[in-house]
């Protein structure tokens, strides 16, 4: 599959392309420099080819590490690319420090100077102080008005794809690229709004489907960035001592012992009202994410004790039902022994006595696979189906180790159990007075069922229902 870089100086409108040309808001804009950071993916089609379209951060001389970073992501994706878009500013007269990069990265990668917010035919004259670039073409377009845009892509179909610029291959080597481009992965928007469609029992097409989509969340500066890049072993994510360098959130897909996996990187979220200009854009982001992940991973930081925040941000766990692994990043400079963490970790999150919990460092690498592992095994957990003559037996011998408490005197019954969905587990029990059965009765059977089927990391939904009601959510 073809790939096309956008690259340019920051706020010159490379993230407004990019949602344009993807025809979805999938990367944060704002007027402040410096808004996208870590490189964001989406497939297009030009003229009936799917190709794929980086996002890149604003390249700019800066002696600040994190900007250092920005442009050496943008520049690999460059190299990497098969046609780059190098973007300007229209308004703005030609700088010298465009001109070298656009020369240098011409050097390497096939390039189209692209002059944006020319946003009427009077102002084309300013598009046109950009052949000094030395380039054939210059194309003069608006993102803002939509202007230019058509042919911008028929100028990337001829780059592309034109039967020159094409290295002749077999028949059957055609076939192969055909069958890649058609099992490529979705962007990642619209792989995390379909997870939970998928959610009404093991099917067919959930059993095919390896794909284990895991949001990655915590407060700022807890280590986020740092795990998903030990996680995918590469620099996916820019880190930096900044808080609140990750903005978008930021996916990567890796395979493990078969198994497809796609980390997603949020924003770290702050106390309410510390939450500023970018980072409300973030928090909604991230809340789209979990939306429709199987599994969070609640990042918690050792070298420091858990604060309130902490608490706040993993009522996004229970409100979209996700399996849940807890990790203690910075182990290697924990703030104390593991029995008063584990133990402080105990008395706060009460509800959360479920979740596997596990302390690693992404810096050094420590207890990397061992959470590869743990996400495999809460995934199958979060999918796991019970047999009902195996769940109405586990019921029973329930019920008979601790009988249903009686309503005002009146005996209370459980017919029958039957699990009708799955991510997470739902169980509907039919009883003769449903709305009789005790959350504290409900919580024992969780326990038990737990204790006999596993259930590690996932919450578990026990929904009574009247016989007429049978297993209707």
């Amino acid at each position: 599959m073809k790939t096309i870089a956008i690259i340019g100086k920051p706020n010159v409108g490379k993230s407004s392309l990019f949602n344009r040309l993807a025809k979805q808001r999938i990367a944060i804009t704002s007027e402040i420099a410096g808004t996208t950071r870590d490189t964001k993916v989406a497939q297009i089609t030009i003229n009936d080819n799917i190709v794929r379209l980086i996002d890149t951060g604003g390249i700019e001389s800066s002696n600040d590490e994190l900007f250092v970073k920005i442009a050496q992501n943008a520049i690999e994706a460059a190299k990497s690319a098969d046609a780059v878009l190098y973007v300007v500013d229209g308004k703005e007269i030609p700088s010298l420090e465009d001109k070298k990069l656009f020369f240098k990265i011409s050097k390497q990668t096939p390039c189209l100077l692209v002059v944006n917010k020319i946003d009427n035919d009077a102002q084309k004259e300013f598009g046109y102080a950009f052949f000094e670039f030395g380039t054939q073409e210059v194309y003069c377009i608006s993102v803002t008005h939509n202007r230019g845009i058509s042919i911008l892509l028929n100028a990337l179909h001829k780059l592309l794809f034109s039967i020159s610029n094409e290295t002749p291959q077999s028949m059957e080597e055609e076939l192969l690229y055909q069958l890649e481009d058609m099992l490529e992965p979705e962007s990642s928007q619209e792989v995390l709004k379909k997870a939970k469609a998928e959610s009404s029992g093991l099917d067919s097409s959930e059993l095919d489907s390896k794909e284990i989509r895991v949001g990655i969340i915590g407060r700022v500066n807890v280590g986020k960035s740092s795990l998903l890049n030990a996680l995918v072993g590469k620099e996916r994510s820019i880190t930096s001592p900044t808080a609140g360098t990750t903005i978008d959130p930021v996916d990567e897909q890796i395979t493990f012992q078969d198994r497809t996996i796609l980390f997603v990187d949020t924003a770290g979220i702050r106390r309410r009202g510390k939450i500023q200009s970018l980072e409300k854009f973030a928090l909604d982001r991230t809340n789209k994410v979990l939306e429709a992940a199987d599994i969070a991973i609640l990042v918690l930081d050792a070298s420091e004790p858990l604060v309130q925040l902490d608490e706040r941000i993993f009522s996004l766990v229970e409100k979209h039902m996700l399996g849940v692994i807890v990790v203690w990043n910075k182990w290697d400079i924990k703030y104390a022994d593991f029995t008063t963490i584990r133990n402080a970790f105990a008395q706060r999150f009460r509800f959360l006595e479920y979740a596997p919990f596990l302390t690693l460092s992404a810096l050094t690498g420590r207890h990397i696979v061992e959470l590869k592992q743990k996400i495999l095994e809460v995934y199958d957990n979060y999918t796991l189906h019970i047999p009902t003559a195996k769940l109405n037996e586990s019921i029973a011998n329930a019920i008979k180790a601790h009988p249903i408490p009686s309503d005002h005197g009146k005996i209370v019954k459980i017919y029958y159990a039957t699990q009708y969905a799955t991510k997470p587990p739902q169980i509907a029990l039919i009883s003769n007075r449903p709305n009789a059965l005790h959350f504290s009765y409900k919580r024992f059977l969780v326990n038990r069922l737990r204790k006999e089927f596993g259930f590690s990391g996932v919450p578990i939904l026990l929904k009574a229902r009247a016989k007429n009601q049978g297993n209707n959510q």
